[in-house]
């Protein structure tokens, strides 16, 4: 009986181990909503409509440019922490009459340990024809919109201050991305209309 128990706490502390060793460190921790991935949002014209999942496109985009500006940027999974958490909510718009895709991105930020200290937004304006390269046009506001972000982020010495803070002060405190959907937000949005 004694053996087992024995066998047990170990098992236990393995397990344990494996688990804190799967843990990852970033610098920027992206969250966005899982309803840009399960709702499509329509863009209207006239004659067609175009459906489409915000979530993959915008989060392709997303990552690929905070990695440029901010090495070690990635999604948020359940094992991990960063010295910031950005929650992005992106927003698109097409008006048939000018031909033009509106993009719009908001930013809230958090510490690693889940205190909110900021909120940026975004905009964007792209040219184009509905119908002809629908989705690059998507992509080029969104990437517009990120970029606009990034200068946002860059010149804000606060949310500089809090990435130079370094992991190591929060880690012992951190959120894990598993908890980001209970972080206080500052309004709730249930489709991306």
């Amino acid at each position: 009986m004694k053996n087992l128990l024995n066998v047990l706490v170990m098992c236990l502390m393995l397990s344990a181990g494996a688990v804190m060793a799967q843990e990852k460190e970033a610098n920027i921790v992206v969250h966005i909503d899982s309803v840009e991935y399960s709702n499509p949002i329509r863009l209207w014209h006239p004659y067609i409509d175009y459906w489409y999942f915000q979530g993959p496109m915008f989060e392709e985009v997303a990552i690929s440019k905070l990695n440029q500006a901010y090495s070690e940027t990635t999604m948020c999974e359940a094992a991990q922490y960063g010295k910031v958490l950005l929650w992005l909510k992106p927003k698109m718009f097409y008006n048939p009459q000018v031909q033009m895709f509106y993009g719009k991105v908001t930013a809230n930020a958090y510490t690693g340990i889940g205190e909110h200290f900021a909120t940026y937004e975004a905009e964007s304006n792209v040219w184009g024809i509905f119908n002809q390269q629908t989705e690059t046009r998507i992509r080029q506001s969104y990437a517009q919109a990120v970029d606009g972000l990034i200068e946002k982020l860059k010149a804000d010495s606060n949310f500089q201050s809090k990435l130079d803070m370094g992991a190591a002060a929060t880690k012992g405190a951190s959120t894990p991305c598993s908890m980001i959907t209970l972080l206080p937000t500052t309004r709730i949005r249930a489709m991306p209309f």
